[in-house]
């Protein structure tokens, strides 16, 4: 569940102080002010946004919103250019989720990643589960000890990794690669795909490998968090277990 803040006025000086958002949900005349005002700060700082109508407000809400509900992260977000340029080593792992929409599964995901030494997280702003109530608690408390940024764009995300020295390495079902085939000591950015569609194809155009995790055969592909803590741990062996 997400937390909620709502009203025109309180939502907007929310923006105006920096508080991290997931969604915006707004019912009403979007060029009236304050509404106005909302969707111009939602879209200087990237925030994903959503025109609607006040019966799905009330339902969300319950409460007099006067238009406007907005969700609000349960943890603040890093910036890409801060997971870029502060890894914690000199040879940093990332790894970008590719649409993980379940909450659970993306708590699952961040506590592996946080237990397996990488160095932050990058999330797509749409279509995408963001730092919820939800996700900190299955997270069991590492929303607090890994970064975890948002991305307008995962391809464009790549190729600056790309252009700052990073190999990238994408996990799905089909591909011909085992992934313990992959050297994952040099700086990577893993990229794992969404429960439902996987990576998508434009996503794995920007991959310099792709690989697959085998399985026996007639065996269905594993859940988003178990895929992601196989090959993390197979990063985390490779790179001595510390």
């Amino acid at each position: 569940m997400d937390d909620l803040i709502y009203g025109r006025h309180t939502v907007l000086e929310a923006l105006r102080a920096g508080r991290a958002f997931n969604r915006i949900l707004i019912a009403g005349d979007p060029h009236a002010s304050p509404l106005s005002d909302i969707l111009d700060a939602a879209r200087q700082r990237g925030i994903p946004y959503q025109l609607t109508d006040r019966r799905r407000l009330d339902t969300i809400c319950r409460a007099p919103h006067q238009g406007v509900v907005a969700l609000v992260a349960a943890h603040a977000y890093a910036s890409f250019e801060d997971l870029l340029h502060r890894a914690n080593r000199p040879s940093p792992l990332l790894l970008v989720l590719d649409g993980i929409e379940d909450p659970h599964n993306l708590g699952a995901i961040l506590r592996t990643a946080a237990a397996s030494g990488a160095d932050g997280v990058l999330l797509p702003r749409r279509r995408s589960v963001g730092l919820t109530g939800a996700v900190a608690k299955a997270s069991a408390g590492a929303v607090e000890r890994i970064p975890v940024a948002q991305i307008p764009n995962i391809a464009s995300a790549l190729q600056v990794l790309k252009e700052n020295g990073y190999w990238t390495v994408g996990l799905g079902p089909d591909f011909p690669r085992p992934f313990t085939d992959v050297d994952y000591r040099p700086p990577t950015a893993l990229v794992i795909g969404g429960e439902a569609r996987g990576l998508r194809p434009i996503v794995q155009r920007a991959c310099d490998h792709l690989v697959r995790i085998p399985m026996a055969p007639g065996a269905e592909s594993l859940n988003a968090s178990v895929a992601a803590a196989l090959v993390l741990y197979e990063a985390f062996r490779q790179r001595g277990w510390s």
